[in-house]
């Protein structure tokens, strides 16, 4: 704490390098991929003609490897096992997909249950990228929660990994939105086709975005120090 009361950026007590956070992202994107690849190679679905299992894919691969990675990050070991990490990690997944599928629809995504399924599994995706991560490290602090996200004021890797990535698919996903109310009639258009592509594009920009912070945060350091 400041003299102010303010409260002041303390390191993530378990950190990592930005080649380490890379080798996270090479990971998660593989991970990824696989789910793609799955979908088209073993049941002959992708995001156009089956969105909901497509999704469902997506996202039940990922998760475990984000909550294996991001648990292994929590802040203060010491005090939080590595299995708690995991458990409030599947809460989070939960309240977050909530959370993501209550934003959509304020928003104007369909309602009705031709798109439940695809509104579920959408939202579980974003939760992934968005709540997943921070729950891990976290859990429910709303100290943190509101320095990193509200304040955005990330203080090592770690959280430059929770940060920039989550508010990349959150934009990414926005701008995927725009192409919906186009009278283009195309298939990809449906809810939440392009919304999906723009937010993993956006999660993929938010990752590239964060190794570049790292970088310069570790260089304008050394410059500090010298």
């Amino acid at each position: 704490m400041t003299e102010s009361g303010t409260s002041v950026c303390v390191s993530n007590d378990r950190s990592i390098s930005s080649l380490g956070a890379c080798f996270v992202y090479l990971i998660t994107g593989l991970f990824l991929t696989v789910g793609f690849w799955v979908a088209r190679n073993k049941l002959s679905v992708d995001l156009v003609s089956d969105p909901s299992l497509t999704l469902f894919l997506l996202w039940s691969i990922e998760f475990p490897v984000v909550v294996i990675i991001y648990s292994f990050l929590r802040k203060a070991p010491e005090k939080c096992s590595w299995f708690r990490a995991v458990g409030r990690s599947i809460l989070g997944l939960i309240s977050g997909a909530f959370l993501n599928a209550l934003g959509a629809i304020s928003l104007g995504a369909p309602i009705g249950m031709q798109y439940l399924p695809r509104t579920v599994h959408w939202s579980f995706l974003m939760s992934v990228f968005t709540f997943v991560p921070a729950t891990a490290v976290f859990g429910a602090s709303s100290t943190e929660w509101h320095r990193l996200f509200a304040s955005m004021k990330p203080c090592g890797n770690v959280e430059y990994m929770i940060l920039i990535p989550a508010y990349g698919s959150i934009i990414g996903g926005w701008f995927g939105a725009w192409p919906m109310p186009l009278d283009w009639e195309r298939p990809w258009q449906e809810w939440p086709i392009c919304v999906c592509y723009g937010a993993i594009g956006g999660y993929i920009v938010g990752q590239i975005l964060s190794l570049c912070a790292m970088f310069f945060l570790r260089k304008d350091k050394h410059l500090k120090v010298a």
